[in-house]
């Protein structure tokens, strides 16, 4: 395994990433030199200077994981990624205080004019009634976006006495009025009530100008403004005009749309009352740190096999939804593995059905899982990125629902494959703590592990049928671990099935010696990732 890591970021990360991958750093590279270099390697980490497009993305034909050691993903094509299967990943919270701290930073010397008042006094001067400030105290701040820096900004603002009101349609009122805020659903009421405006919200585009000529003359006139999110969020020629007529009073800007040339900046020497910096709101040694150790551990966990906690492209494994279901993922893969090996014919419908304490939750990553599992015996290089986006481009129905029957089991999953030659059904569950076992496969009741290489053997119910299979096995030199006989939970036809795990693959002779014992039934043998 090999790591690219480009930009400046700490060298902690190459510390956590040895042993797993070789780590390669290197300076900021241009977009052709990137393809050159990207062939060779599994594992991209950047920040913001590094663009990351399509031709970049295709190029990198061994690439599993993009870090980003950082909040903001607008460098890289998320879609390119998705459509490669490359996992994209940043750190959400690394940087929280440092943008927040930033933010607030900035509000402060807006309003008492420190930047000038410093350059004044290194000039010589004394000129104090120049520099004559404002208060923040009793002041509305208005905040569009309430994630982690949003809140963090709110917090501290309501301690320095400041009315705080928030604009975000992906929060709450109740969550906003916790903290003592005021929640506005419309912009249109949210623009006139503000004296400060701070903005944490990314780039998308919803979010592109949403502060233009048009938004700012409905502003308080004089109202002072904070961007430290993303270039683009605001349109710098209308705020340059906003800044010259005096309808927004003064700007704090750490961000631009022509990074990192800011001379091309309609704001750049402007003459208005702007406070400019070259994009420091996580530029702290311990933001760096803490994103560099973050984005780091996720690219060793994917690398090793895992999942990522922070993955931009892959919302149903977020922390906060994988955490509750995280025990039954290697299950529902292996589910979706067993049963459409199970299956002859072209797929059509995947059901997938839950029960017991996983019909309380949020299973979305469970889903992801199953047809992860399902795809992964015939498309090359299927991962948790790409796996929905085969079942979407194929036509294949998903369909999930959750039963209320009681659950014999703390939580089961059941995966039903249609194909055009009919259906199987394989359900799995949790018998106990981190002990998930395959207790049905369509009519059999039974408790198996899930192991690499299994014969499913179904046969007539009559003397020495396990003896004659177990024979064969062992005449070609292939060794049983476990070995468990299922009936049919409606006994009526006489037939069981013998659940067989052994050490090696079954090659396609074995198989056929075994299907021509009298009283078999089309035995298979079945190839895990397990």
């Amino acid at each position: 395994m090999k790591v690219l890591i480009t930009d400046k970021i700490n060298e902690a990360a190459g510390k956590i990433l040895n042993g797993t991958a070789q780590v390669d750093f290197v300076p900021t590279l241009s977009e052709d030199e990137l393809v050159e270099k990207i062939k060779d390697y599994d594992a991209l980490m950047i920040r913001s200077q590094t663009k990351v497009n399509k031709k970049i993305l295709e190029a990198g034909k061994k690439l599993k994981i993009v870090g980003r050691a950082g909040v903001g993903v607008d460098n890289v094509d998320i879609e390119a990624a998705t459509q490669n299967g490359i996992i994209v990943v940043n750190s959400p919270d690394g940087n929280t205080n440092a943008a927040a701290e930033h933010t607030l930073a900035l509000m402060l010397a807006m309003s008492r004019n420190i930047p000038e008042a410093v350059m004044s006094v290194k000039e010589g001067k004394w000129e104090r009634s120049k520099f004559t400030g404002v208060e923040v105290f009793g002041k509305t701040l208005g905040i569009i976006g309430f994630g982690k820096i949003g809140h963090h900004v709110a917090n501290v603002a309501i301690a320095l006495g400041m009315n705080v009101i928030v604009s975000d349609p992906y929060t709450t009122k109740e969550a906003v009025e916790k903290i003592g805020a005021k929640y506005v659903t419309s912009l249109d009421e949210f623009w006139p009530q503000c004296d400060y405006i701070t903005i944490h919200t990314p780039k998308t585009k919803e979010t592109t100008s949403l502060i233009n000529k048009n938004t700012l003359n409905r502003m308080k006139k004089g109202v002072r403004i904070i961007n430290c999110a993303r270039g683009g969020i605001i349109d710098e020629s209308a705020l340059k005009e906003a800044l010259q007529s005096g309808q927004v009073s003064a700007a704090a800007i750490d961000v631009f749309e022509t990074e990192p040339d800011v001379t091309a900046s309609p704001l750049y020497n402007c003459g208005c009352n702007i406070i400019m910096t070259p994009h420091l709101g996580a530029s702290t040694a311990e933001a760096q740190f803490n994103v560099a150790i973050d984005v780091a551990e996720q690219i060793k966990e994917v690398l090793s096999g895992g999942s990522a906690k922070a993955a931009i492209n892959i919302p149903a494994l977020k922390s906060e939804i994988l955490e509750p279901v995280k025990e039954y993922m290697s299950l529902a893969e292996n589910l979706g593995e067993l049963v459409v090996q199970l299956s002859k014919g072209n797929l059509k419908d995947i059901n997938i059905t839950v029960s017991g304490i996983l019909s309380e939750l949020n299973i979305s990553p469970l889903e992801v899982a199953v047809q992860k599992g399902i795809f992964s015996s015939s498309v090359e290089g299927v991962n948790y990125v790409n796996a929905p986006l085969i079942a979407k481009k194929r036509g294949i129905n998903i369909i999930t629902s959750k039963s209320q029957k009681d659950c014999t089991f703390i939580g089961s999953i059941s995966v039903t494959v249609t194909t055009d030659s009919g259906e199987n059904t394989v359900t799995g569950a949790l018998i106990a703590k981190n002990m998930p076992r395959i207790v049905r496969i369509n009519d059999y009741n039974m408790s198996i592990e899930a192991e690499k290489h299994m014969l499913f053997v179904p046969h007539e119910n009559k003397p020495a049928m396990v003896a004659k299979v177990a024979a064969v096995i062992g005449e070609n030199n292939i060794n049983i671990n476990r070995m468990q006989v299922a009936q049919k939970s409606n006994q009526k036809d006489n037939v069981s099935i013998m659940i067989i795990t052994i050490d090696n693959d079954v090659n396609d002779k074995t198989m056929e010696t075994i299907n021509n014992i009298n009283g078999v039934q089309n035995a298979q043998y079945i190839k895990l990732n397990a």
